[in-house]
């Protein structure tokens, strides 16, 4: 009985350094054990057959490379996962920016070629444009109004190089005063540097030679408006011509006799009713006529009658959306009524010819900037 009691008091006083090793000498032989159980399944796989240990390495290396293309799929898709990031990040830095400095239409932004991804094609469209209007042609109208003797007919020849007016074209042409105003057309293909244009002169005889001219603007009123309506009817078709004959006015000059005065009254009534559906281009003709001082006086009275019976002359006010439009149509504005000085006959000056008017003193250009605004 001693013997056991003395063997209890020697185990409860181990100190806690003793306890330590005793647990470790467990770990180490629990560890001991495990590794004989692995080194005795080792020695029962040797008794195995061969093929079940080829089969089961096998088995273990495409185990290892299934596991090693999974892993590699899932850097990768990591990777792009993070580059594409990146790119979105990048790319909405740079809208931003882009959207900061390019200025806003109406609410839209506009896109400038460094913000695309890619060739769109867009700058192709004017030259696609230009080879189909090349290839169609252009068409102009343009109406002359005004007295007989006024060189209507000369000046429009002046203006193309060319003879285009009725006068011209007319065999054995007589000059006649019109009882009633009538409306006269001719037509011509003009090419000049390979561009086609199909002109039509509308000539009025008889406007403003009778004693009384009361209403001699209803034909023209009533021409100009039919041609719209004509034009309107082949657009509301549904089976519409492919391209629509244009017999539309495009510009009216009506010539000012170079009296030196002011506008006469049939001058108002007729550019007051004419403006609200023509462009009208009011001309002085024969300027050469009047002296520089006359003829600086002569236009300011015509301009002071423009504005003060509210009289719409080209440039409207309308075309002013641009602010270069703005600057050159004001430029215009300042010169009208033109000035101008037709003729067609050609005169030899210093070696060259030109086209002029002789006179005793000298020869007066069509298109010089000194006689004529005409160019």
């Amino acid at each position: 009985m001693r013997e056991e009691t003395v063997g209890v008091l020697e185990t409860d006083s181990l100190t806690p350094m003793e306890e330590r090793e005793k647990e470790r000498e467990k770990e180490r032989e629990k560890e001991r054990g495990i590794l004989g159980e692995e080194h005795g399944g080792e020695s029962k796989s040797e008794g195995q057959p061969t093929d079940v240990q080829n089969s089961m390495k096998e088995e273990e290396e495409n185990y290892v490379d299934v596991k090693t293309e999974m892993e590699e799929e899932k850097e990768e898709e990591v990777e792009k996962g993070m580059e594409e990031g990146e790119l979105k990040k990048e790319m909405e830095v740079e809208t931003e920016v882009k959207m900061e400095v390019c200025p806003s239409v109406a609410g839209l932004s506009i896109i400038q070629g460094s913000d695309l991804f890619g060739y769109v094609g867009i700058e192709a469209v004017l030259d696609q444009m230009r080879r189909k209007t090349m290839k169609a042609g252009f068409e102009f109208n343009i109406m002359v109004v005004g007295q007989s003797g006024l060189g209507k007919s000369t000046l429009v020849n002046t203006l193309f190089k060319s003879k285009v007016s009725r006068k011209s074209c007319t065999p054995n042409y007589e000059e006649k005063i019109s009882k009633t105003v009538k409306l006269h057309s001719v037509s011509h293909i003009i090419e000049e540097k390979g561009v086609k244009m199909k002109l039509t002169v509308i000539d009025t005889p008889g406007f403003g030679d009778q004693i009384n001219n009361e209403n001699c603007w209803e034909p023209v009123v009533k021409h100009v408006n039919q041609q719209y309506e004509e034009y309107l009817r082949e657009e509301l078709h549904v089976n519409r011509k492919r391209r629509i004959p244009d017999t539309r006015v495009h510009c009216c000059i009506y010539f000012l006799p170079a009296t030196g005065h002011r506008l006469r009254p049939i001058d108002i009534e007729f550019m007051k009713r004419l403006g609200k559906i023509v462009s009208i281009v009011p001309v002085i003709a024969k300027a050469d006529t009047l002296t520089i001082e006359e003829r600086l006086e002569f236009k300011e009275r015509i301009r002071q009658d423009l504005a003060a019976n509210g009289i719409r002359v080209y440039p409207q006010k309308e075309y002013d959306e641009d602010p270069e439009e703005c600057i050159l149509n004001d430029r215009i504005r300042e010169n009208i009524p033109f000035a101008v000085v037709g003729t067609d006959k050609e005169h030899q000056v210093n070696g060259n010819k030109v086209l002029g008017r002789k006179t005793k003193w000298g020869i007066i250009e069509g298109k010089p900037p000194s006689s004529s605004s005409s160019s």
